[in-house]
């Protein structure tokens, strides 16, 4: 069982934990940013940390998982990995002109009991999106997971939410960054970001 300052020393061993100021894909700002590719970019890191999220999913979601679902891009070496931890198929949405859809040949047959994964929870307005388009297609979510949860458990997915570190991390509109953060030029690192 990993504590979650060993999941953070994981993070912060490949340079996945930042410092600085970031606008998030969520549009609000942040002085610490996880680069979550950074930190499943090693196979036995993520197999390390997504054994870890498994072995945390099956003691809280009883339900069988037939499908690892997920929003790209953040979400899709996460739950790929979580697919094969549960030795069950993974798929993913892909954004087309701001919506979330399955692309690819993929589907969810009518009452596949799905469990969402995602990388990072902040707002959870992806995670609510992808499981939105889940029930859609005629899948049954039985729950959701995520390697972190910026909002501290503050983040209503609709499901249980299951996460390796629950992190309370300080988020900013643009017109109310406290002055150290103004005082640093801003960057958008995740997947719809400028680098």
């Amino acid at each position: 069982m990993m504590s979650q300052q060993q999941v953070l020393d994981e993070f912060r061993a490949c340079g996945a934990l930042l410092e600085g100021h970031f606008i998030l894909t969520s549009g609000l700002h942040s002085g610490t940013y996880l680069q979550c590719a950074r930190v499943v970019m090693e196979a036995d890191r993520a197999d390390k940390l997504c054994a870890e999220l498994r072995r945390r999913v099956q003691e809280t979601i009883t339900d069988r998982i037939d499908l690892v679902v997920s929003p790209a891009m953040g979400g899709v070496v996460v739950g790929y990995e979580m697919g094969r931890q549960l030795s069950v198929p993974a798929i993913f949405f892909e954004r087309v002109d701001g919506k979330l859809v399955l692309r690819r040949g993929f589907e969810i047959p009518q009452g596949t009991n799905c469990l969402m994964v995602e990388d990072i929870v902040t707002t959870g307005l992806s995670s609510r999106e992808c499981i939105q388009g889940i029930r859609d297609a005629g899948g049954n979510v039985v729950g959701a997971a995520c390697l972190i949860d910026r909002s501290g458990g503050q983040a209503d997915v609709g499901v249980p939410l299951v996460s390796l570190a629950g992190l309370n991390i300080a988020t900013y509109e643009a017109d109310a960054l406290p002055a150290e953060l103004a005082a640093l030029e801003a960057v958008k690192p995740g997947s719809r970001g400028m680098q």
